[in-house]
């Protein structure tokens, strides 16, 4: 699985998808690796930027970032991308989306 973190330092998940001028790009599964930092043009005084960062990810499975606005979650999902909110650490918010996935995988019991 693929998955892009908006950063604004390369350490830490910390902006909205729509300021995201850098995506750091990770490849999971058994374990986490480092692909590339990706960078965004992104106008300091414009909104609705989002479909920027996502064109930029259009390779990746996930994209996290602190907040989204609705329009970004239409084009994410028509571009077969997952939205998700959280913020922190970047290898903290990694584990815990990837500690999710596997919890989802479980059966019930």
């Amino acid at each position: 699985m693929r998955i892009a973190v908006v950063s604004s330092d390369g350490k830490n998940v910390d902006l909205h998808l729509g300021r995201g001028k850098t995506v750091c790009v990770y490849d999971c599964g058994d374990e986490i690796s480092f692909v590339e930092r990706r960078d965004v043009e992104i106008a300091e005084d414009s909104k609705h930027q989002g479909g920027k960062v996502l064109k930029a990810c259009g390779d990746c499975d996930v994209l996290i970032a602190v907040q989204y606005g609705f329009k970004s979650k239409i084009k994410a999902e028509n571009q077969g991308i997952k939205l998700v909110m959280d913020e922190g650490p970047i290898d903290d918010v990694l584990k815990r989306y990837m500690d999710h996935v596997d919890f989802m995988k479980k059966p019930v019991l």
